[in-house]
């Protein structure tokens, strides 16, 4: 890694000569004049050793000294979180951080350590891409607890600490303008799902500001919810903060809540103050000059209900986020979180290839340069989760991403590569630094670096191309508003709506269409594009900007429901409990025939919908006391909900079924196995893709259905025929070597180590199914598979196309309907050859030769209808009249009946070579019913006036209910109104005796 360079000087706060900041020696002593525990002996975490820490309440005592990397597999034991001492061990992570203790890899380790040492789990990251429908993105360090959160599933450690990665767009046009706002950033968080409150959160938090970080308590002041006496209290007589330094703050501040309905409670924030010196009089919080804050309390102990009403939680949780992009500015003591060592590399880079210092740029230049780092850094983790360009939902975010940055780049002068390949992309090459610095923050990303970089080089240089067609795209508007200012005597202004389509559509700045705006001496409206802006912004709200949580019905069933045992791996029946009825989501005690109805069992072997198979189909029955046996519900879908609950939906189709009845549940065989079949096949074609394009091809998404198998995968272009053959060939000879699958249950570890492929985005506990065609695939899958892949009997692919930017789709048939589709195929292929009277291989030549036959005939007939168009042309070009007094304009326009469009065209290509320049002739027809075509065809001596048939044509085919465009001198249109066709020329006629007789004279 290169040497950084920090823009300013960084002074140690943990093992220096200096200290971090001037404050008083005592601050750090167990005599603090912030007291927490008046009763224990401190031992400061510097990130290398576990030391021994006694103290009364929340009355945790660590023994022992231990290397880290010896502590690595430890586990933690804890008995209660009463007032009596206790002794607990915590496994503390290896620090891998350089020596610098304020380095944002070294401020991650320590938080995390801190909350290791007390009891916390450490979990990992959860993916950007989150396993919720209410947010595109992961958004904040709880999201991956959220079902926690709601009591939907039960915690596996009373208490955990993560460092999450984030991504929030909803403030994109603050990055780079204010020291604080991020897209990507990086939120550290410990949480207690019922286990401590709110007395041990702040005192931590506390602890961990002062004593892990080493912050001055004079500089720290905290907000706390207006009616939340409980906090002050914690906050004033037990940490010790002065009731000055204390602020209540009203709902929109510090209540937080999940959505309308949901759990929600007061929060407490901690604030660092850059400049105590203005002392503590009319101080605002919300002064960023003066404040940040850093950390965030939220205490979860209500739930609030429709009607308002604020009910105890059984459950109190603690949720919090400390931001690390903030730590690390405070301790590092920079002006902004853009010039740490988390991102100020990146800048770095951006910089070199601009040819600017960054030290020495004016603030425009640095803005950008901070634009480019931010969005570099969201993008390549995006990508990296597996998050691809395109038009909608998250891929619209990272294109949104993309674009910007590379009109930043742009802006600061940045061509092509910025290595003297003008044809080349930069964004890869600064986006090479951020996976330098990704190890410590997501280590797969290294692994995917060469398809980061490629999608990125890809895009950028598609955006380019864009981009230069808005660049002629606002010559045409700038020149559109010189003619406006002209004719109407103002001032030469583009439209903001005109502005806003650049920026929109094409990606193009609003700053750069101002400075060439400019130096054309025309001006933009920027407040209308502004309007446009706020518009767009209030629509894109539904891209979520906060996680929604709600508590009803399902909750509540989940207290007496257990997880439903899965046996579909080794059997299709089984006799099994009803626990729970639901009839439109509401607990009901019986259901009769004909009704709608969720079935909650104890045990089932119905597979429920997820990673891409669909869900058995299959019957319930249960005996009615007589010797046969009668059917009860039809099952149609199994969902897994509330964690590992399975709900079978279907219909009753005879009887009354009650909770607590015992079924025989019993799955479609002929249906499970074509879904077996296509899921071993999915993992087939996914090697063979590997084997044929690349391993760096992966899965995108995936269905396995009963009648077909679809594949998305990431891939830059089409599949060749020649490419599909091979990959068809190879999985039917894997189908013909009749190989025994494998599968296996281990840990995560375990199976990444043993190359399982693991899919983008999903959720993976500590113990993974491993399902393996040996010699060929290994894949971790909680799906069914054929035991022996002959069962698949064969795979053909039936389409290839592209979805999206850089992602694939595969669609295809293997086992019974292989079979039918090959069957269907040869049916058809029958009856064409009784058609044409040919062998199945004469088939292609006899086609081919038809198509010529009909190509030819077709333009023999064009040829005539274009004749005729002529000849009628040749009868009303007598018609045309001169307008204009110094220069003379021939103008014709006509109604030509029923000709077709291309005739339509011929007739005006004529019509202006008999009439000669200058001439402006405007015909138009109905070739058919509720059809309108219209031809404008003007030559050079018109449009050299200022007068273009594409402008021209538009607003008259919109009379006719259409519309259309074209070139300067020749342009086509078509309506769906021929009723209107005649008022429609006549207003063309009277517009254009009006313009070229103004022109003209």
């Amino acid at each position: 890694m290169e040497t950084l360079k920090l823009p300013h000087s960084l002074h140690c706060g943990h093992g220096g000569k200096k200290a971090l900041f001037p404050f008083p020696s005592s601050s750090l002593s167990p005599r603090s004049p912030f007291p927490i525990y008046p009763n224990r002996k401190f031992a400061l975490f510097t990130g290398l050793f576990m030391r021994t820490i006694t103290m009364v309440s929340p009355n945790i005592f660590l023994r022992g000294h231990c290397d880290l990397k010896e502590a690595q597999h430890a586990h933690f034991s804890k008995t209660s979180t009463s007032a009596s001492m206790q002794t607990m061990t915590e496994e503390l992570m290896e620090d891998t951080s350089k020596d610098d203790p304020v380095s944002g890899d070294s401020i991650r380790h320590r938080f995390l350590n801190f909350y290791a040492s007390r009891g916390h789990k450490v979990l990992p990251s959860a993916s950007l891409v989150p396993d919720d429908p209410t947010v595109l993105l992961t958004i904040a360090g709880m999201l991956q607890f959220k079902p926690i959160f709601l009591g939907k599933v039960p915690r596996q450690v009373p208490c955990a600490t993560t460092a999450q990665r984030c991504i929030r767009t909803n403030d994109v046009e603050n990055v780079g303008r204010t020291a604080r706002h991020h897209t990507f950033f990086e939120m550290l968080g410990n949480f207690s799902f019922g286990d401590y409150f709110k007395k041990e959160a702040i005192r931590w938090a506390w602890e961990l500001s002062t004593m892990e970080f080493g912050l001055p308590a004079e500089r720290l002041w905290i907000s706390i919810y207006e009616d939340d006496d409980e906090a002050f209290k914690i906050w004033h007589d037990e940490v010790g903060v002065p009731v000055e330094r204390i602020k209540r703050m009203g709902e929109d501040d510090n209540f937080w809540t999940s959505g309308v309905t949901g759990p929600c409670g007061p929060c407490s924030e901690i604030y660092y103050d850059f400049h105590p010196e203005r002392g503590i009089l009319d101080t605002d919080l919300g002064d960023d000059t003066r404040f940040i804050e850093f950390y965030n309390l939220v205490f979860m102990q209500y739930n609030k209900t429709e009607d308002g009403t604020l009910e105890p939680l059984k459950q109190k949780n603690i949720d919090t986020g400390l931001g690390l992009e903030r730590m690390a500015r405070i301790l590092q003591k920079v002006p902004n979180n853009y010039e740490t060592d988390l991102i100020y590399p990146i800048i770095e880079k951006a910089s070199k290839l601009a040819n600017v210092s960054y030290v020495l740029a004016d603030d425009h230049t640095k803005m950008n340069l901070k634009i480019i780092g931010d969005h570099v850094r969201a993008i390549v983790y995006l990508i990296s989760d597996g998050v691809f360009p395109s038009n909608i939902g998250r891929g619209y975010v990272v294109r949104r991403l993309i674009r910007r940055a590379v009109r930043t780049g742009r802006l600061l002068g940045i061509k092509g590569d910025g290595r003297g390949n003008v044809e080349g992309a930069f964004l890869p090459i600064v986006a090479e630094k951020v996976i330098e610095l990704s190890t410590h923050i997501d280590m797969d990303v290294k692994d995917r670096a060469s398809r980061i970089l490629e999608e990125l080089k890809r895009e950028e240089l598609r955006f380019v191309q864009t981009l230069e067609r808005g660049e002629k795209l606002l010559e045409e508007m700038l020149a559109d508003a010189f003619l406006h200012a002209k004719e109407n005597g103002t001032a030469p202004c583009l439209s903001g709506k005109d502005a806003f389509l650049l920026y929109d559509t094409y990606g193009f700045p609003v700053e750069i269409t101002k400075e060439v705006a400019e130096e054309r001496g025309a001006s933009v409206d920027v407040n209308g594009f502004d309007v446009e802006m706020e518009n767009q912004r209030r629509q894109s709200q539904a891209a979520h900007s906060a996680v929604k949580l709600a508590v009803g019905n399902g909750a509540d069933i989940t207290e007496d429901v257990p997880d439903t045992e899965f046996l579909g791996y080794d059997t299709l029946y089984a006799r099994a409990l009803v626990e729970s009825l639901l009839v439109n989501g509401n607990p009901v005690i019986q259901v009769s025939e004909g009704s709608e109805v969720e079935v909650l069992l104890n045990r089932t072997p119905f597979y429920a919908e997820s990673g891409g198979q669909i869900a058995d189909h299959g019957f319930l029955y249960f005996s009615d006391g007589e010797s046969r046996e009668k059917a009860v519900v039809e099952i149609k879908d199994v969902q897994k909900s509330f964690g590992n609950i399975f709900v079978h939906k279907g219909t009753i189709r005879e009887g009354v079924l009650e909770v607590g009845r015992e079924v025989e549940a019993t799955v479609d065989a002929k249906l499970r196995q074509r879904a077996k079949v296509h899921h071993t096949a999915t993992h087939l074609l996914q090697a063979a893709l590997k084997k044929v394009v690349g391993q760096e091809t992966s899965q995108a998404g995936s269905l396995v259905a009963f009648d077909r198998l679809r594949f998305d995968f990431n891939f830059h272009r089409p599949l060749h025929e020649n490419e599909i053959v091979e990959i068809e060939g190879i999985i039917n000879r894997w189908i013909g070597d009749a190989t025994l699958l494998q599968t296996k249950v281990m840990p995560l570890v375990d199976a990444k180590r043993a190359g399982a492929i693991a899919m983008f985005g999903e959720k993976y506990g500590e113990q993974v199914r491993v399902v393996e065609v040996p010699g060929v695939s290994m894949e971790l899958c909680g799906g069914t598979h054929v035991s022996n892949t002959s069962e698949i009997r064969g795979f053909k692919i039936i389409s290839e196309q592209g979805i999206a930017s850089g992602i694939r789709r595969i669609e295809a048939v293997a086992g019974e309907p292989f079979i039918e589709y090959v069957n269907a195929r040869d049916y058809h292929m029958k009856n064409l050859c009784s058609t044409l009277k040919v062998k199945a291989e004469e088939v292609t030549i006899r086609v081919e030769n038809l198509l010529e036959e009909l190509r030819m005939v077709r333009n023999e007939v064009s040829a005539l209808r274009a004749k005729a168009a002529e000849y009628k042309a040749s009868t009303v070009a007598s018609k045309a009249f001169p307008v204009g007094s110094s220069k003379k304009i021939m103008l014709l326009v006509e109604c030509m009946d029923d000709i077709d469009a291309d005739s339509l065209k011929s007739a005006a290509e004529y019509l202006v070579d008999v009439l000669q320049d200058p001439a402006a002739v405007v015909l138009g027809s109905c070739p058919g019913e509720g059809k309108v075509s219209l031809v404008a065809a003007f030559t050079p001596g018109v449009v050299d006036l200022g007068v273009q048939a594409g402008k021209f044509i538009g607003p008259i085919a919109k009379l006719c209910g259409g519309g259309g465009g074209g070139r300067p001198n020749f342009a086509q249109a078509g309506g769906r109104k021929p009723e209107n066709l005649s008022s429609a020329l006549e207003k063309a006629q009277s517009e254009l005796v009006s313009i070229l007789t103004k022109k003209a004279s």
